[in-house]
């Protein structure tokens, strides 16, 4: 990797999520070299995701260069790679460029989708946890409309036109007020030849309520606000298989469907070491409360791949960016006090809130305990997106994005640079 070896213990950090460059960035740098690893050499902003699959944003709006962040930093690497093993006895990780040696590791490498054991919708859904599968939801959404367009066939047509959302958490809620809203304020202008009246969206919830996380009154509100959009929504139902276009249920509820979209669930995601032996709910490494494993004192976990429990949090702590951005700034203090031979504290969560945002002046948020719902919970929600993502620039091209869509009702380009074609996977039996 060409890493050099000086007099400086070596801080190596696997994934530049929301805590791992919250790490990186605050290092001090003359106690360690740090060493950042990831698989693409950008950071994304995954809240907004949903928003570049429906052709809203561009994907350079959401994602900012590594390298550029961490440009002023001495002794501060980047490298691309991807982390195969962690062979703790040797403090040494595996990866497909080399392997490099650790005095102190932190794994940040975030969650992927949990498909809960079924083969046969993993295979034939799409997901929506990285830039790429939004950018293939973008492409797949806005082929299904030009397909449609020209066949003859009415049933190849509503298969095409009729979108299913699996999971009612914030990500199927936002996504699904999105389509709604390209549905009755933008695709008209673009298909004017279309019946979009036969466009349905569909979202479905394993729960008794949608925003099953958030209070009744906010669940109840985003409820109405998706229904007023013309969302299908239904609770208490669980997706048990997708295949050949047809959805099937544990109800007497079937869907026909070309686009199966999966925001259901999520699991830890991890390289391969003797970490992986102490697992808890969701897939997440177990950690005490200073973010260590329990077999190593050098090796910590943060945000979605690690789970602390505690009285207050017995699942472990929510899988939100704020959890694993305050973990990064957390962890980065903690490290540079142990340098400095310091004592550290256990980390304690700071609640900020919950948000979701359905459409045009209609959010919900819980925000202390204060809950607000309509433009003001928008507006909010707004604020808090810009601020947090990364690089001036892309606030201020999101913040006009987003200005020049109310005012004209025009989200984004909605170009199909490279139409979708679903990855190859070894056939289900």
């Amino acid at each position: 990797m060409n890493i050099p070896n000086i007099d400086l213990p070596r801080l190596v950090i696997i994934g530049a999520g929301f805590a791992g460059l919250q790490i990186a960035r605050r290092m001090n740098t003359n106690y360690y070299q740090t060493v950042l690893l990831d698989k693409n050499n950008y950071h994304t902003f995954q809240p907004l995701l949903y928003q570049v699959a429906s052709a809203g944003l561009e994907p350079d709006s959401i994602a900012y260069p590594i390298r550029k962040t961490l440009r002023n930093r001495k002794n501060t690497f980047f490298r691309l790679a991807e982390v195969q093993q962690i062979d703790e006895e040797n403090k040494q990780v595996k990866t497909n460029i080399g392997n490099l040696k650790f005095d102190k590791l932190v794994i940040a490498t975030g969650a992927c989708n949990n498909f809960f054991g079924n083969a046969t919708i993993e295979m034939n859904s799409l997901p929506m946890k990285s830039l790429t599968d939004a950018l293939n939801l973008r492409s797949k959404i806005l082929g299904n409309f030009e397909k449609a367009l020209n066949t003859n066939n009415l049933l190849e047509r509503e298969a095409l036109m009729n979108f299913v959302i699996v999971g009612a958490g914030p990500t199927g809620v936002e996504l699904a007020g999105a389509l709604a809203e390209l549905k009755n304020k933008v695709l008209p202008k673009d298909f004017p030849d279309l019946d979009l009246r036969k466009m349905n969206i569909n979202l479905i919830e394993g729960a008794p309520k949608i925003l099953a996380a958030m209070s009744e009154t906010s669940s109840q509100k985003a409820h109405q606000f998706l229904k007023q959009m013309g969302v299908y929504i239904y609770t208490d139902t669980l997706v048990t298989d997708y295949k050949n276009n047809l959805v099937l249920t544990n109800k007497d509820i079937q869907f026909t469907t070309d686009t199966l979209i999966w925001a259901a669930g999520v699991q830890g995601d991890f390289p391969k070491g003797k970490h992986t032996e102490l697992i808890g709910k969701s897939n997440r490494i177990i950690t005490n409360e200073f973010c260590q494993i329990k077999t190593s004192e050098d090796i910590f976990v943060l945000g979605d791949a690690g789970i602390i429990q505690s009285e207050q949090y017995p699942n472990g702590l929510p899988m939100l960016a704020s959890v694993a951005m305050q973990q990064g700034q957390y962890l980065a203090k903690t490290l540079n006090q142990m340098a400095a031979n310091k004592s550290i504290q256990p980390f304690v969560y700071n609640d900020k809130g919950t948000m979701a945002t359905i459409g045009r002046n209609q959010a919900v948020a819980e925000i202390a305990k204060y809950k607000f719902q309509g433009i003001f919970a928008w507006f909010v929600w707004m604020l808090v997106h810009l601020m947090l993502l990364v690089g001036f620039r892309n606030r201020i091209v999101v913040f006009i994005n987003w200005t020049w869509n109310y005012f004209n009702y025009n989200n984004g380009l909605r170009l199909i640079i490279r139409p979708y074609r679903r990855p190859f996977k070894k056939n289900v039996q």
